[in-house]
């Protein structure tokens, strides 16, 4: 059976068309660092009725960034979490290309993304992510060591409303199940630390709120599951902790369900 849910992978992939590649100074392992590793093997698998995974990689067109953002890490990044330099001097996108970039490949997966959530069978969206286990150079909680799982609803640390962040997308008793169940899966868990949610999040969770759906952003720690030199996923490893998170989320999605209407 289904769950009513859908699933978002913005950044499960390290690829970058022929022609872009060439004006990317980035090797292909450090693109390959700004991949969500081991989203699609864990949450692409959820028994959900959509899942939307992105083709093509962030470095290339930021699909959890909004369009109208264009900083150094905007939806065209110039630079990547680690300070590099994402193109060699002097072939930056200009706004043409950037243009071209959003028409042909940000907003049709924005679009999949709304009609999916719009749908009356569907309750609620998640938007999956993957971080590193050390927070890296360009990220707001840089050197620090990140739990096991960090949820996200647009809220404090306790899931509940941030004056500062506007509406919540999930209600905080909600989340703060969710957290149990991770936990007593052996799982460390923070809530809203150190991210409260991306544009996905924040857009399109804040409008399947006003439809009583909910929304949820996780974030699944990369060294539950990679090698740690090499950074690869560790099959492994990957096994048993993808069969302890699925396990989780298909209770906790119930769950969301049952809170849709608080």
């Amino acid at each position: 059976m289904k769950l009513p849910f859908v699933i978002s992978l913005p950044h499960c992939s390290s690829l970058v068309p022929r022609a872009a590649r060439e004006t990317v100074f980035l090797s292909d392992e450090e693109i390959e660092e700004s991949t969500d590793v081991g989203t699609k093997e864990i949450f692409g698998v959820l028994p959900a009725r959509v899942v939307l995974r992105a083709p093509w990689s962030r470095i290339f067109v930021d699909l959890n960034r909004g369009a109208h953002q264009r900083g150094s890490k905007g939806v065209i990044a110039q630079v990547d979490y680690f300070g590099r330099p994402v193109y060699g001097t002097g072939l930056s996108p200009g706004e043409e290309e950037a243009e071209q970039r959003l028409r042909e490949y940000y907003r049709p997966y924005h679009n999949r993304l709304k009609r999916a959530v719009d749908r009356p069978d569907i309750k609620g969206l998640v938007d999956c992510h993957s971080l590193n286990g050390v927070g890296p150079p360009e990220a707001p909680d840089r050197g620090k060591k990140r739990k096991d799982i960090v949820l996200s609803n647009n809220g404090d640390t306790a899931g509940e409303v941030d004056p500062t962040l506007g509406k919540t997308t999930c209600p905080a008793e909600a989340v703060n199940q969710i957290k149990q169940a991770f936990q007593e899966a052996g799982f460390s868990v923070a809530i809203n630390d150190p991210y409260s949610g991306g544009f996905i999040l924040r857009h399109h969770g804040q409008e399947a709120r006003k439809m009583g759906k909910v929304a949820l952003q996780i974030e699944i720690n990369q060294d539950l599951f990679v090698e740690p030199v090499t950074k690869r996923i560790a099959a492994e490893k990957l096994e048993g902790v993808r069969a302890r998170v699925v396990q989780c989320m298909v209770a906790s999605l119930a769950h969301m369900v049952r809170m849709a209407q608080l």
